[in-house]
């Protein structure tokens, strides 16, 4: 249903520096990428946008259409139904003020906007709840964004 159009090379060129230097925020950011539409409708249906768009700042981790389409079939469809659901999701993907990859370590703790923590890790590769991040510090207006690869749900 959704596929990643762009090769992780091509994503990390798509998402970096232009972007931040015309003053885009976390929302333009993720709208102006094919990688992020699932994410977009997610957002704009839990009625996040002006959120996300506002001073912040935030540190959003991201989750491309490959890591929504990986969810059980139908999964989407049922929480573009359910809000409050979705809404718990999606702000469990964000963390109040800025985290630049340099800034993380193993084992970290990171209260998200839900309030629920993640755990993150570093070792080979960066994780999120288990979900690895493949593309960091995407430096936005009122933000950062780290793209990852799974959707990362709370308990």
């Amino acid at each position: 249903m959704f596929k990643l159009t762009l090769s992780a090379f091509a994503l990390s060129a798509a998402l970096t520096a232009p972007a931040f230097a015309n003053g885009a925020d976390i929302v333009d950011i993720a709208a102006g990428s094919d990688d992020f539409t699932t994410l977009v409708a997610a957002v704009t249906a839990a009625d996040l946008v002006d959120t996300l768009k506002g001073e912040g700042p935030f540190t959003v981790f991201a989750p491309t259409d490959d890591a929504f389409a990986a969810l059980p079939e139908g999964t989407v469809e049922a929480l573009l139904e359910d809000i409050p659901t979705l809404t718990s999701i999606l702000t469990y993907h964000v963390v109040p003020g800025i985290v630049m990859s340099g800034d993380l370590s193993d084992g970290m703790m990171a209260e998200t906007v839900n309030g629920q923590s993640i755990t993150i890790g570093v070792g080979e590769t960066v994780t999120v709840d288990g979900a690895t991040v493949i593309q960091a510090d995407i430096e936005a207006s009122n933000g950062v964004i780290h793209v990852i690869d799974t959707v990362i749900l709370p308990e």
